[in-house]
């Protein structure tokens, strides 16, 4: 029978940053630590990543899908299903977060394909609805550390992301259509490089951005709001 591997999934947040950490700290076995880089990451991102690969002495194994977000949105073409003839999926839904499923599961289990392995998500105890019964281990859940407690953590061992979490509750993917309308208007506000390459991959898109937001509409909506125009 395989060594069982024990590996952290982490996605460079506040709460797999923490339990990272805790999980050294306690003496917990992990033996690898992998990042999906989707590509689409805030530029910060790199850097937290850095800094806490110099805080652990721990590399961070980096994957990457073999086509990445821009292929799936816009050049793939469907072959089945209610959008077949589609060249490109757009952007995510609720009911179809292909991006999730593309650019971190697949690579995941290509990656660990044959390996016994144990899975550390990073969920805190406030969503621990979000667990899931496949074998994942979840340790925030099991010390019963909250968001708010993991993130103050992080701050305290010198972790602030270039300041991201104070202008955004969530630093995964910026041109995430789940993000709330307020953190969208900071997006547009104070990151005008990024907007503008999700206005250029809007043009390829069949789906709106959020639902019953679309993006031109979000737009506008921002410019009169803060008498900020950005030029693409």
């Amino acid at each position: 029978m395989l060594d069982k591997l024990h590996v952290v999934n982490f996605s460079g947040g506040k709460d797999s940053t923490a339990m990272l950490l805790m999980m050294l700290e306690r003496g917990m076995p992990v033996d690898e630590i992998v990042f999906c880089d989707t590509g689409k990451e805030f530029p910060q991102m790199y850097e937290h990543i850095a800094e806490v690969e110099r805080y652990t002495g721990r590399k961070i194994t980096k994957l990457q899908a073999e086509r990445g977000f821009d292929y799936w949105f816009k050049d793939h073409v469907i072959t089945r299903g209610k959008r077949k003839g589609w060249k490109g999926w757009g952007w995510p839904g609720y009911r179809f977060r292909w991006c999730t499923g593309r650019l971190k599961v697949d690579v995941i289990n290509k990656y660990f394909k044959g390996k016994n392995t144990v899975h550390y998500i990073g969920i805190a105890a406030d969503e621990s609805q979000r667990c899931k019964g496949n074998g994942e281990q979840y340790p925030l859940v099991g010390w019963g550390i909250t968001e708010p407690e993991a993130l103050q953590y992080c701050y305290d061992k010198g972790f602030d992301w270039g300041g991201l979490y104070e202008q955004f509750c969530r630093v995964s993917c910026y041109l995430c259509p789940f993000q709330r309308i307020g953190a969208l208007k900071v997006l547009y506000t104070h990151y005008p490089e990024l907007w503008a390459e999700m206005q250029k991959l809007d043009k390829y898109s069949r789906i709106e951005f959020k639902h019953g937001y679309p993006l031109d509409e979000l737009t506008a909506m921002f410019a009169k709001e803060t008498g900020i125009v950005h030029k693409i």
